[in-house]
């Protein structure tokens, strides 16, 4: 192949490019990336966000690392704990959460008392100092949950 476009020289390997290029780019083009129905949608909620350390303080005096489903919490896991009016939702154990702003997914490990209301806690390890500058914001998230097999496309 090199031996055919080095006979030809510039202006013949010029045309060939030429020639070529369109059928690439427009095959290029065609290519659609294929969506996948997994049978999940997401779905957006507007809640209220206050974020969470690992403290006794905070969490338990007994267990301070460990949610109240269980699992154990490491600095720099992308958590989150949920109001219990918000488990019903679909913000249930494990449910996969993005947060508006935010390009990581947040799991549902935890759950807050029951006094709270439309409010997710945003885990933020042992750093206060992050914790404090969250503060509390009203803020949109979108979590997966299984698409109802009875909604009509």
């Amino acid at each position: 192949m090199n031996n055919i476009l080095g006979t030809l020289g510039a202006k013949g390997r010029q045309i060939i490019l030429w020639l070529v290029l369109p059928g690439i780019l427009l095959s290029l083009a065609s290519c659609k990336e294929k969506v996948v129905d997994d049978g999940y949608v997401w779905k957006p909620l507007r809640v209220t966000a206050t974020a969470y350390n690992s403290f006794p303080s905070q969490t338990s005096k007994i267990h301070p690392g460990i949610t109240a489903w269980g699992d154990s919490l490491k600095p720099g896991m992308k958590i989150i704990a949920v109001s219990k009016d918000l488990i019903p939702l679909g913000l249930e154990y494990n449910t996969q959460v993005k947060l508006k702003g935010d390009t990581g997914i947040y799991w549902v490990k935890d759950k807050m008392h029951s006094k709270w209301k439309n409010r997710i806690d945003i885990y933020m390890g042992e750093d206060k100092e992050k914790a404090l500058e969250w503060g509390r914001k009203k803020i949109t998230i979108h979590y997966r949950v299984k698409r109802d097999s009875t909604e009509i496309k």
